[in-house]
């Protein structure tokens, strides 16, 4: 069985893999995508979060052959060069968010798939969207950066 999938802009035919595998491991050994992380292993952390179809998902709990025929976006194919950040990328680094730095890439994915769906979070939206972990507890500054991307993106509109 081979599967098809487009990450980060480019195709890729799976037929190495076992279906069942998680997209993490896929992304991470097959692909050599690193910058999505393991964390937990049971989809809870947030450090493996990537968007499929634009939608925010914790790849560690996503078998390949449940993402056949989808858009799989990583924190590498976020931006649209390397020239220029996504405003989410671009507010994290004047925020200083990331302690350790981990979980910082799944917390990237996740804050930019809620500032796609509302513009302009209240807090409450960020509480409630934002369930990714941080050890380090940068929860204060991924809020400021957050706020700051809305901002960006207002701009841009």
């Amino acid at each position: 069985m081979t599967i098809h999938i487009k990450v980060n802009n480019a195709m890729h035919s799976i037929d190495e893999v076992h279906a069942d595998t998680p997209l993490l491991w896929y992304l991470r050994d097959e692909l050599k995508l690193t910058g999505t992380k393991f964390g937990c292993g049971g989809g809870h952390c947030g450090a493996c979060t990537v968007h499929v179809d634009g939608e925010q998902m914790r790849s560690c709990s996503v078998k390949v052959k449940n993402v056949s025929g989808r858009n799989i976006t990583t924190i590498e194919g976020l931006s649209e060069t390397p020239d220029k950040l996504h405003p989410v990328q671009q507010a994290w680094l004047e925020v200083d968010v990331p302690q350790c730095g981990y979980c910082q890439a799944g917390q990237i994915m996740a804050a930019s798939s809620l500032l796609a769906k509302n513009a302009a979070p209240s807090e409450d939206d960020i509480k409630h969207n934002m369930t990714n972990i941080c050890r380090c507890g940068t929860y204060p500054r991924i809020k400021k950066a957050i706020n700051l991307a809305a901002e960006y993106l207002a701009k841009e509109v």
